[in-house]
């Protein structure tokens, strides 16, 4: 069952929309603040986000921003608003739809249906804010993609794929280049871990998710 997070302060709506979308065998949870959503979102998993524009402390755009920085859950925005610069500016921030209201019923759901599919695909691993597309060999967080050598990407894909788990330098080795080490030296794989955390880190002095084991190897750990 997809679990969807609505954070909304109009509590007719709000409770109008959780009845409606029960009906159609979703889960949904509550909020009617930019803390209590967010709280939600730091305990449980959602599969997608029902976000208002205009709460009572904060609005949806900086609350979509700090969203973007941990997640890339599928949002959907709505607002009161009508004009197009709010439509433009909240899509670069990387809301994935964006609804005015009024707005039909039967058209948000369908909408609704279309953001959960996208989230079902085999060939997408998500972690810690990062896409990783395998069939296009990309990596994204939010709507920015984030550039990387192919060698970089199959590092990234590695580390991902044995999230939490150490991996040795010869694992990676053997796993990325050629298993006789032709052509690699040992700091090849350091070299290619910092240049990987210069992109995905928000300090790669201070790495959160591309950790070093020291005496180990490395770990892509998950929070």
């Amino acid at each position: 069952m997809k679990k969807i997070l609505m954070i909304e302060d109009d509590t007719d709506l709000l409770e109008g929309l959780s009845f409606s979308l029960q009906l159609d065998n979703y889960e949904t949870a509550c909020a009617s603040t930019c803390r209590q959503g967010l709280s939600l979102l730091n305990a449980e998993h959602f599969d997608l986000l029902l976000l208002d524009c205009n709460l009572p402390d904060g609005n949806g755009f900086d609350l979509c921003t700090q969203i973007r920085r941990s997640t890339p859950i599928p949002i959907l925005m709505l607002t009161a608003r009508e004009t197009e610069m709010d439509e433009v500016k909240a899509l670069e921030l990387g809301v994935d739809d964006y609804m005015r209201k009024p707005f039909s019923l039967a058209v948000l759901k369908a909408r609704i249906k279309k953001l959960l599919q996208h989230t079902e695909r085999p060939n997408l691993l998500l972690s810690n804010g990062i896409a990783i597309d395998k069939d296009a060999c990309t990596v994204a967080r939010g709507t920015d993609e984030i550039i990387c050598s192919q060698t970089e990407y199959r590092l990234l894909l590695y580390l991902v794929e044995n999230k939490n788990r150490v991996l040795s330098k010869d694992q990676i080795l053997n796993h990325i280049w050629d298993s006789s080490g032709k052509y690699v030296d040992d700091n090849t794989v350091s070299v290619n871990i910092r240049r990987l955390r210069t992109k995905i880190e928000e300090d790669a002095s201070n790495p959160r998710f591309l950790k070093t084991v020291y005496g180990l190897g490395y770990l892509w750990k998950e929070e």
